[in-house]
């Protein structure tokens, strides 16, 4: 079986939509994130346009951490498979692309060096980024100037930097960042925190009037669910396309991305000429509410609770009859209510994701989901929860529960520097950063050791600590008595028995 490579592509042997030409495109991208969302969103949809004519576009991806695929991509000439399958209309469809626009991926750990050649290209234009919600954080550390930074937005400040000093600061050297975080305001954010850094780094003031007045930091949102390599099916996929490619990208057909800027920015890089759901507008917010708590919140709301109730996909949490009865109940009784558009709006969308969710092409592993969980929560779901008190007084009982979930999610033990949770199952990772594994590691190492749990203690540490939340979930009322019992049956009953006594009752 070949790999596939551009000679591989070039030779016309390969039955598979793709663009021509693609390693002589200039670099008008540099994308940090190399994970399979932005692969098989944003990457695809430049390779489209390039496709049709409308852009020539070469995209260069660097990692967002020190392991990464860079090396992956390299091996396979940085092509890769997107594929594309889904109900629409009442219709299977299914499509496949080898997107070609990437024209180069580094590791910027191991060099800073040509990551600051690629930030201070005249060719350079755009600027995409998806580091999760915890990548847009404003996080102390020093400048170092020839070394790569720690966080996202200190990495944004220092290339920045080293283009404005490459190209005199001129008024069209000025970059267009498009984050794909989801956060709410994540380009409002991300310049904020950038401007931040310049100032505790002391740089001129020119470089900060410069970021403030030439360069775009766009709010966006972005949809699609994108579950990644079909290791289940690869085989089969291989010897059906003829090609073996470690880095093929699943995802539904469904897609949209809403960016929040001026005409003429969207005439640079127009996407939505090609036939993509790429819209252009001045006012995000609507779009990002009901993506944010409808999707998004049901998806962090059930995935905790479903995985560690045995379940490994978004597939089987729908056909599972306790699970889905327990999703359907926190999507249109504690979810949907809430979201501030008219009630059919609100209804058809929710209505359409549910469908999306059973999509039986698309394999969405549950732990993928798990990324990050805590910052997700209070993002996507704490939103939903606070209207609905404010409502009718107390937290509602299914989104309280998807906390228990989450805390129960988050029991873990360290194991070779790895911190690990167990179910029924078997071991698995717990992801994300380490002032969160250190405040969830110290809770459950304090109040649930030798197999039994203080239910109330552990939730008044975990829901007081504000390091977490931001603020202190324990004055929501409410809130700490429902996620208390929900962990301590949880803890005497297991997450499906408790599951089912709550959509009982």
């Amino acid at each position: 079986m070949h790999s596939l490579t551009r000679d591989l592509l070039a030779g016309g042997a390969l039955d598979v939509a793709h663009t021509d030409g693609a390693p002589s495109l200039p670099v008008t991208i540099l994308q940090v994130g190399d994970g399979n969302f932005l692969r098989g969103f944003v990457d695809w949809m430049v390779d489209v346009a390039n496709g049709q004519g409308l852009t020539r576009a070469g995209v260069a991806i660097a990692q967002p951490l020190d392991q990464g695929v860079a090396k992956l991509l390299a091996a396979q000439d940085n092509l890769y498979t997107v594929l594309l399958r889904g109900i629409e209309n009442g219709q299977e469809v299914e499509s496949r692309r080898v997107v070609s626009c990437v024209s180069e991926a580094l590791n910027p750990y191991a060099d800073w060096l040509r990551m600051m050649e690629l930030a201070s290209s005249p060719s350079l234009r755009f600027f995409v980024s998806n580091t999760t919600e915890a990548g847009i954080a404003d996080r102390e550390e020093p400048y170092s100037p020839g070394r790569c930074q720690d966080s996202f937005p200190a990495k944004v400040a220092a290339l920045l930097h080293a283009r404005y000093k490459a190209l005199g600061g001129t008024a069209d050297s000025g970059l267009v960042f498009l984050p794909c975080e989801l956060i709410e305001a994540n380009g409002s954010n991300l310049k904020r925190i950038v401007l931040a850094h310049a100032a505790r780094w002391g740089l001129e003031a020119g470089f900060a009037d410069w970021v403030e007045t030439h360069n775009h930091f766009l709010n966006t949102l972005v949809d699609r669910i994108v579950p990644g390599y079909p290791k289940d099916e690869a085989a089969e996929l291989f010897a059906k396309w003829g090609y073996e490619d470690k880095l093929a990208v699943a995802a539904e057909p469904f897609h949209v991305w809403v960016i929040e800027g001026p005409e003429h920015l969207a005439e640079e890089l127009p996407l939505h000429k090609a036939g993509l759901n790429v819209v252009w507008t001045d006012q995000l917010q609507p779009y990002r509410t009901r993506k944010v708590r409808i999707l998004n919140g049901a998806h962090t709301a059930s995935a905790l609770a479903a995985y560690c109730a045995g379940l490994d996909t978004v597939k089987s949490m729908m056909d599972d009859p306790t699970v889905s009865a327990y999703l359907n109940r926190v999507m249109f009784e504690e979810i949907v209510p809430y979201v501030p558009l008219p009630e059919a709006e609100r209804q058809d969308y929710a209505r359409t994701i549910m469908e999306r969710f059973g999509n039986p092409y698309i394999r969405h592993e549950l732990i993928s989901i798990t990324l990050n969980s805590v910052s997700k929560w209070q993002v996507r779901v704490l939103p939903s929860l606070k209207d609905a008190v404010a409502r009718n007084g107390s937290a509602p009982a299914g989104l309280s529960f998807s906390l228990a979930a989450l805390l129960r999610f988050y029991r873990g033990t360290t194991v070779d520097g790895a911190y690990v949770g167990r179910r029924e199952a078997g071991s698995y990772p717990i992801s994300d950063n380490a002032e969160v594994i250190a405040a969830m590691s110290a809770a459950w190492a304090a109040h649930g050791t030798a197999g039994t749990i203080d239910a109330r203690a552990l939730t008044q540490a975990v829901l007081s600590d504000t390091r977490l939340w931001k603020e202190d979930l324990t004055a929501i009322p409410g809130l700490a008595a429902r996620v208390a019992d929900s962990l301590a049956a949880i803890g005497a009953k297991g997450m499906k028995a408790a599951m089912a006594e709550l959509v009982a009752g």
